[in-house]
């Protein structure tokens, strides 16, 4: 949905905003949203989702080359928009198998390293 109707919808169905400016689960300085989720509930304990904030970081901020795999998460999500646009719940439900299958690599290489 269009940024300037994410609060009101938010209210509406009294719901969490999120990635939209100035909310708590928004982009912060250097970090997106994704960083938000992670600090909120205390994910950065578990090495792979603090390596998979890194990647999403680097995917959705100006930062492309923070890690090796942001270029590549930033196009597969951005196919995911462009196949699923305007509908945010297909492009979530299209999305989730990739977000799994980074973190389950997230893990892989967090254990070996």
């Amino acid at each position: 949905m269009p940024a300037d109707q994410v609060m009101a919808e938010a209210k509406r169905r009294d719901a969490t905003p999120y990635d939209v400016k100035d909310v708590e689960l928004g982009h912060r300085g250097a970090e997106c949203s994704f960083d938000a989720f992670v600090r909120k509930y205390g994910l950065a304990t578990d090495p792979a989702m603090a390596y998979m904030a890194k990647v999403i970081r680097g995917a959705d901020t100006a930062e492309k080359t923070l890690t090796p795999e942001s270029v590549g998460i930033e196009a597969l999500l951005e196919g995911v928009r462009s196949l699923h646009q305007p509908d945010d719940q297909r492009q979530r439900e299209a999305s989730r198998p990739i977000l799994d299958a980074l973190y389950a690599y997230c893990r892989q290489k967090t254990e070996t390293a």
